[in-house]
């Protein structure tokens, strides 16, 4: 009957009353799993790319963990600062076209780290050194690509989840006070992040196992694997910047949106966020999958023919 009760007041649409820690926990925890499943521009062309790009499920898993361990441990921080009253710092209107930013950069560099254009900046701190790829090396070794680096997926959870949209409202500014305790503030962030992985990591094994089901050699999968990864980075990273920039010139056009009438959040309205997903997803990874994918089972065609 107890839990009965819980799960009639829990409210995963517009939560208003909290009425104790069972409700916090449930409803942080649904919230972020919805979050992790839903279309959402903060999460899907991030964890795609590195699951692609890992070309194993295993490694696929592993991506996935990686990118929401660290983008749980930012929900836990601004849970914990919205509990002590300085969600205002973090909330304010044009922060998300900040986040597509910095995000976009992110992803456009580490896009160049994955797949050498002429040339490549390896941001290996205190010096900025431009390496130079030779056109007819690329052509007969695979130095033109590189594995993504264990740090890129964490990097990106970190900045990406500094976005925010009606989960993160909920978690600032119902759940976190709810608590009632500065020493347990950060525990509906946290929650939410957990919630997210857990779905996060489903995703990064599926697209990791998608990598590796194409009847293809090991190597045409890293090659096809790591060029999808690196162009959805780079070309989503582009798509990301742009919208920023868009959104800080023209906010008012950027906010349009068409209202769907479904009651959960990410699917509630189609707008910038919505087509920032199909853009690097569907569109840039998706297409790369498709042609590179064609073009390694010619090869391997031709190689037998002949």
């Amino acid at each position: 009957m107890y839990i009965n009760w819980i799960f009639a007041s829990i409210n995963l649409w517009n939560p208003s009353h909290i009425g104790g820690w069972m409700t916090i926990i449930i409803t942080a925890l649904l919230l972020g799993m919805i979050h992790g499943i839903t279309p959402d521009e903060h999460t899907w062309p991030i964890t795609f790319s590195y699951a692609i790009g890992s070309y194993s499920t295993r490694r696929g898993l592993k991506a996935g963990i990686t990118f929401s361990l660290a983008f749980t441990l930012q929900r836990a921080i601004a849970s914990e600062l919205a509990y002590l009253g300085f969600s205002r710092l973090y909330t304010f209107g044009s922060l998300n076209n900040i986040v597509y930013i910095v995000v976009g950069l992110l992803m456009a560099g580490a896009g160049f780290m994955i797949v050498k254009r002429k040339t490549i900046f390896h941001f290996d701190l205190p010096f900025l050194r431009a390496h130079h790829v030779d056109e007819k090396d690329k052509s007969l070794s695979e130095s033109w690509i590189n594995d993504p680096r264990p740090w890129m997926p964490a990097l990106h959870g970190f900045v990406a989840g500094w976005g925010f949209g009606a989960f993160a409202l909920i978690i600032y500014t119902v759940l976190a006070p709810a608590t009632h305790s500065a020493a347990w503030g950060w525990v509906p962030g946290a929650l939410f992040g957990i919630g997210t992985m857990i779905m996060q990591a489903i995703a990064g094994a599926i697209f990791g196992w998608i990598a590796v089901r194409r009847g293809l050699t090991q190597q045409a999968i890293r090659r096809v694997a790591l060029k999808t990864a690196g162009n959805t980075l780079t070309w989503g990273g582009l798509a990301f910047m742009i919208a920023g920039i868009f959104g800080q010139l023209f906010p008012k056009a950027a906010g349009i949106s068409l209202n769907t009438g479904v009651h959960i959040h990410n699917l509630d309205t189609l707008g910038i966020a919505f087509v920032l997903v199909i853009v690097c997803v569907m569109g840039v990874g998706g297409i790369t999958l498709v042609r590179q994918t064609k073009l390694e089972l010619r090869k391997i065609r031709t190689s037998s023919v002949s």
